[in-house]
This record gives C-alpha cells, sequence and structure tokens, in this order.
C-alpha cells in the first residue's frame, strides 16, 4: 500500500507515493494529482530510497573513546546519559551558553520548532542557529525590509506560466529544481520571455531569450543600471508607487549616476544587453523577478535584493497578479525552517526574540516566564567561529547539517569543531561532520517519519511516514524529549509530530507566519495549505490560507511597501596580482547540498569535484580538459579535473561545493544585514 509523501532535497517538495519494497527497501512512483510537480521529479526524487538498507546507513549509536579516538557502539540511554552529564557539568562551570545548536533548513517545522523551545527552555541558551543562515537569509532580510515580511514566493509557482517576463537572477533552476523548469517551457510556448542572469551559461539559459553574464558579484550594480535606463525611459508606475509605496524619491535619485556604460564597466554586461533587458520590462504588463543564491550569497546580497526589488516595485509589480518579485528558496523547508525558531534572534511565527510582547506569548504557550527566555544569539558563521578555542560554546549539537562541508573558510570552523569538548552529531550517515562528533546519534530518514514541511511556495505540506525505521534509529524528536527528561527540562516534549504541530500553531498565533488555522487534516484535504492562515472562532468557515499575498497590502505598519536605496561597493575581496581570477561555486544536477545523502547512491552520477574554466583561461595557464589544476585562495587550496568549457566567463572558475573543498576555499565576509557569509565570489588563483 502506497503512501503519499514528499522528496527528501529541495524547497519544491515534490508530491511522490512510497511503498515498501521488499525485506528493507521502498519503491517511488508518481503522485500526480500533487499540484507543485504534477507526478514529475528529477533523477534524485526518483532515486531517494536508495538509502534505504545501505551500508552506510548509522543504526547505532556511538561514542568516542577520548583516549584512542575510536568510536564505540553504544546503547541509547548511554549515549544520552553522556551528552546530558557532559552539558551539566559544561554549563555549570562556564554558564549556560556553553551549549549550542545547530539546526538545518531539512528538518520539518516540528523539529526546527522543537529545537528552538529545546535551547531556549531546557538548556537555557541562546546560542542557536541554522544552516539556512547560508541559504535565504538575504532575501528573507530584503523580503522584511521591503515587504514587512518574508515568504519566499508571494504567489504559487505556476503563476510563472502566466507572466509575461520573467526575470532568473542567479538561479539555475534547471539544474536545482528541474521540475519548476516546465513552467518556463510553458510560459514561453504562450508567448512570454525568459531572462537568465548568470556567470555561467547553464541549463537554465538554454531556455532564456534573453541571456546576460555579468562579472560574479556585480548583479546590484546591474539592477541599479536597470532601473535608472526604465526611470529615463518613463516606464515607472507612477501611480502605483504613489499609492502603495514609501521612498521611492531617495532610489530615484541613487540611481541617476548608473548609466549604462557604467554598468558595462563594473558588470561587464554590454550596454545593448542591458538596454534589451530594460525594454523587455518596460514593455511588459507583469513582470515577475525571481532571486536564486547566486544573486543572495554574498557580502551584499540583502542589497542586491532589495535593488531588484526596487525594479518590481518600480514597475508597479508586487500584489499585481503573475507578477512581482520572489525568492527561489532552496532546501527543502528552507522557508518553514527560518520561521518557528532556529535561528538565532527569532521565535515561532517568524516573532522576534527581543520583541516582549512575542517573548509574552510564546512563554504562556510553552508554560514558563517570559524572563526565564534567553536573548540574541550568534549568527550560523559567527557561532561557529566562536567554539571551543575561540572562545564561545565549549559544546554543539548538531541537527540535519554537514557543517564540514557546508561551512564557508571551512578547513578554520573544522579546527573550531575538533577544539570542542563535545560535539554531538544527529545523522543517517557518516557524514563528514559526524566523523568528527564524540557522540553519533542514528536517525530517522524521510520515509520513516511524519511532519510538515514548508515549501518554496509558503505551501504547508505533511511527508507521511511510509514505513518503519530500522531497529535502533529513532527521530531527533525523541533525542530532544529525552536529554530534555534528562536536563530536568521545567516541561515535557512531545514526540509526536501532531501534537507538536497544533502546540506550534498555538505559538503562532497573530504572528506573520501564522499556522493556527491549519491541521494536519487540512493539509492532506487540500493538498497543502498557505500561511498566514489563521484560526476562526468557533462556527466561521476556516481561513481558506494566502496563496498569493499582497493584493490589498503589504505587511508593514502602513501598508505600503518601502523602496530602500542602494550603494554597490563589489566583492569583499576582488582579484589582485595573486589572485587574479574570480572564483563561484554552486550545485550540480546529480548532487543535492553537502551531498551526505545524494554522494550515497550509486544511481546518481558521483565524478567528484571540477574547476570549470574557459578555454582562454586553460590556455593561458597551460591546463587540459579532465586533467587535474590547483585552486588556491587567501584561506586554502584544492586539486580537481579541469573542466574546460566556452560557457563561463574567462576571467572566472566553477567549482561546485557537495564535496570537501569548495568551501576550504570561499569567503567568509558577511552580509551587515543577514550575515550571510560571501559564497558566489572570492578571489583566486589557478595553476598546473
Amino acid at each position: 500500500m502506497s503512501v503519499t509523501t514528499h522528496c527528501p532535497y529541495c524547497s519544491l517538495q515534490c508530491g511522490m507515493k512510497v511503498a515498501p519494497k521488499g525485506r528493507v527497501g521502498i519503491e517511488i512512483s508518481a503522485w500526480e494529482e500533487f499540484p507543485v510537480n504534477e507526478g514529475a521529479m528529477c533523477r534524485k526524487g526518483w532515486t531517494s530510497g536508495e538509502l534505504r538498507g545501505s551500508r552506510e546507513r548509522l543504526t547505532t549509536p556511538a561514542i568516542r573513546d577520548r583516549a584512542t579516538g575510536e568510536l564505540r557502539a553504544a546503547s541509547w540511554d548511554e549515549a544520552l546519559d553522556v551528552i546530558a552529564d557532559k552539558i551539566r557539568t559544561l554549563q555549570a562551570d562556564h554558564g549556560k551558553d556553553a551549549v549550542s545548536i545547530f539546526g538545518g533548513g531539512g528538518l520539518t517545522n516540528e523539529k526546527a520548532y522543537q529545537l528552538g523551545k529545546f535551547a531556549r527552555v531546557a538548556l537555557g541558551t541562546s546560542q542557536i542557529d541554522y544552516n539556512g543562515r547560508w541559504c535565504m537569509s538575504s532575501a528573507a532580510s530584503a523580503g522584511n525590509q521591503a515587504f514587512g515580511v518574508d515568504r519566499g514566493l508571494p504567489f504559487p509557482l505556476a503563476d510563472i506560466e502566466q507572466t509575461d517576463v520573467v526575470v532568473l537572477v542567479g538561479s539555475n533552476m534547471a539544474e536545482t529544481m528541474p521540475p519548476a523548469a516546465r513552467h518556463l517551457d510553458r510560459l514561453r510556448e504562450r508567448g512570454g520571455k525568459v531572462v537568465v542572469i548568470d556567470p555561467r551559461f547553464t541549463s537554465t539559459a538554454e531556455r532564456a531569450d534573453l541571456f546576460l553574464q555579468p562579472v560574479p558579484g556585480t548583479d546590484l550594480a546591474l539592477a541599479l543600471g536597470a532601473l535608472h535606463l526604465l526611470d529615463a525611459q518613463g516606464a515607472i508606475d507612477e501611480e502605483y508607487v504613489a499609492a502603495r509605496t514609501t521612498g521611492f524619491d531617495e532610489v530615484r535619485r541613487s540611481v541617476s549616476a548608473w548609466w549604462p556604460e557604467r554598468v558595462e564597466r563594473t558588470t561587464g554586461v554590454a550596454t545593448s544587453e542591458l538596454r534589451a533587458l530594460v525594454d523587455l520590462l518596460a514593455g511588459a504588463g507583469r513582470v515577475m523577478i525571481l532571486t536564486a543564491r547566486g544573486a543572495e550569497q554574498h557580502a551584499q546580497g540583502t542589497a542586491t535584493v532589495l535593488s531588484w526589488i526596487n525594479i518590481a516595485l518600480a514597475l508597479g509589480m508586487p500584489g499585481k497578479e503573475y507578477a512581482g518579485y520572489g525568492c527561489l528558496t532552496g532546501q527543502g523547508n528552507g522557508q518553514g525552517g527560518r520561521e518557528h525558531g532556529q535561528k538565532a534572534d527569532q521565535l515561532p511565527g517568524y516573532r522576534m526574540i527581543d520583541d516582549p510582547a512575542a517573548r509574552a506569548h510564546v512563554a504562556a504557550v510553552w508554560g514558563v516566564e517570559p524572563e526565564s527566555l534567553p536573548g540574541k544569539g550568534k549568527s550560523a558563521y559567527e557561532l561557529l567561529d566562536s567554539l571551543g578555542d575561540g572562545g564561545g560554546p565549549k559544546a554543539m549539537l548538531v541537527f540535519g547539517s554537514n557543517i564540514v562541508v557546508s561551512a564557508p573558510k571551512a578547513t578554520h570552523i573544522t579546527q573550531r569543531l575538533e577544539s570542542l569538548d563535545l560535539l554531538v552529531v544527529c545523522d543517517i550517515v557518516m557524514s563528514e561532520t559526524a566523523a568528527l562528533a564524540d557522540v553519533v546519534l542514528p536517525i530517522t530518514q524521510w520515509a520513516e517519519e511524519s511532519g510538515t514541511m514548508t515549501n518554496l511556495e509558503g505551501r504547508v505540506i505533511l511527508r507521511n511516514k511510509a514505513i518503519a525505521p530500522p531497529t535502533g534509529v529513532k527521530s531527533d524528536l525523541d533525542v530532544i524529549a529525552g536529554l530534555a527528561e534528562r536536563l530536568d527540562s521545567p516541561v515535557e516534549f512531545s514526540v509526536d509530530p501532531e501534537e507538536i504541530f497544533a502546540e506550534l500553531g498555538r505559538a503562532t498565533v497573530g504572528a506573520k507566519a501564522d499556522y493556527s488555522g491549519i491541521t494536519y487534516e487540512r493539509i492532506t484535504a487540500e493538498k497543502g495549505v498557505f500561511w498566514p492562515c489563521p484560526a476562526v472562532a468557533e462556527g466561521e468557515p476556516v481561513h481558506p490560507g494566502t496563496p498569493r499575498m499582497f493584493t490589498d497590502a503589504f505587511a508593514t505598519p502602513n501598508g505600503r511597501a518601502r523602496f530602500l536605496a542602494q550603494e554597490f561597493v563589489g566583492a569583499a575581496e576582488q582579484p589582485d596580482a595573486s589572485y587574479p581570477i574570480h572564483l563561484t561555486t554552486g550545485r550540480v544536477l546529480a548532487q543535492y547540498q553537502s551531498g551526505a545523502q545524494t554522494r550515497r547512491i550509486r544511481s546518481l552520477t558521483d565524478e567528484g569535484a571540477f574547476v570549470e574554466m574557459h578555454p582562454m583561461l586553460a590556455d593561458r595557464i597551460g591546463a587540459h580538459d579532465g586533467e587535474p589544476v590547483i585552486v588556491r585562495t587567501r584561506r586554502g587550496e584544492m586539486k580537481a579535473p579541469a573542466r574546460v568549457v566556452t560557457t563561463i566567463r574567462p576571467d572566472t572558475v566553477f567549482i561546485p561545493f557537495h564535496w570537501v573543498g569548495a568551501n576550504r576555499l570561499t569567503n567568509d565576509a558577511l552580509d551587515p544585514s543577514s550575515r550571510m557569509p560571501e559564497f558566489k565570489v572570492c578571489a583566486a588563483e589557478v595553476l598546473v
């Protein structure tokens, strides 16, 4: 008997059916009725069941003997006792903040909620953040500033098909979320236009009517120049700007100096190409601008997104049907994971932890005093940088993240992890981070548990348990509850996902991300429910959810969107004589994030890391396709085969980040607002 559920990977959360197969296996089949993917899946989705029964699957807790450095098998009780005893000792000696938590954007809403509650109530620590800080945080920061709320897409994904022009800034949709690319094809079939902006000519760019190839780190300057020309052409929707926004006059002045020739010198995009973009935007009745990591993972990521939002607002698009701005969220629960308390400054429902009213409401739901809740902690990179020898927490509990592969300046961060008195990792396989841990806990994977996720549209969906986990494996919820009990938490922690979701709903009543009107029953019946969806009084019709936002007002105090002027500074690290090449990083079709799961699935191509470069660069340094080259930055170096292609800029190299290596090179410069590291550009040397 098959069960309807969702893919364990990206933010599409494609619907699928899962059924037991043989003694331990599972079979994946299409769920054609689910509207997001209509039965389509990429190869990662179709092969996602192959970790079931894998020899690499963890099924027994392990404790490291510090004297020998070896891990030994242990019972669950022993492992949890060791963790709890060490936490008590460290907090007694160094204070509550001696213990930290690092979560993940792939965790269910229930797990994200419980982690935040566990940190603040059972541990009393402020030191919690998660890897989603490295994914969508710049777009989230920009959305909150401009619109008063952050929901990646404020409209259903299928709206792409009905717009006139869609602009993809730093997105390789065709490889990172292949089922979504069909919307681009359908848009073009009905006469719409696709614009792709990327330093590489990708599979997505093959679908483009207009392709712009800027220098990495200059998307902000490109947006400033585009708005300058739109204003010069009289393409601003003055009526919309006057009625629904504030701040345009300052933005208009700020872009006045970004004439096309200056944009070309800065970005490398020809004046004719910039004018072609502007002509498309000015002539379209409906425009949709979508950003992704290529535009966001920068020290000026928030400013970049705000500048593209300024264009959308100037054209009068946000709140208009089949138009507006959106962020293509990356991780499976990248949206929900940033709403319910994993972030250092946040409480459930997108409430802020320094807001007295928010603290009072959530504390009442949790059954504790508001004064007992800690304040803001450090952001993800700053937290990791402070660990152990860095003078910060002495212990870290890691849920759903492979830090050793995914952190910027990774060699340095790995050393910080190694200096901890206690590192606990919950994972399904022995990831590179788990291999460093003092205690490793084997946990359930997606098909073995139930829980909700919130996809890139803000659609809350339900992953249903399809099969029992292997003997010896428990859920992250069991880990949280078991530790809370051993640490004499003032409140109990449920392990029932539906019960936890109901509590999450109560905690989000009246918040920006209000889930209080959503239930497991409604999600099942409606194939997902869009937030905000507040509960209503008994006897009243249920709230239908909010597929499309901003139709009448924005989520700001005065209901108007905010134009915010931005200044282009450029990448934190510019090429020079020693490091003359731009390095950028990203994903490839067959792999996902740190690769902890996908690299272990035999059906998926795993050729390892490579260095993509233009023939002009290869000729200059004497490199040959398939032969090893060395890429060196101020933080480290790696060796990988060259992949010589004509589809990348001659001044740029690209390395995928699914393997150890790429993030040993990346820059830890942080966006001042989102605290996003600058993954997407740094200065490098390439040699044979």
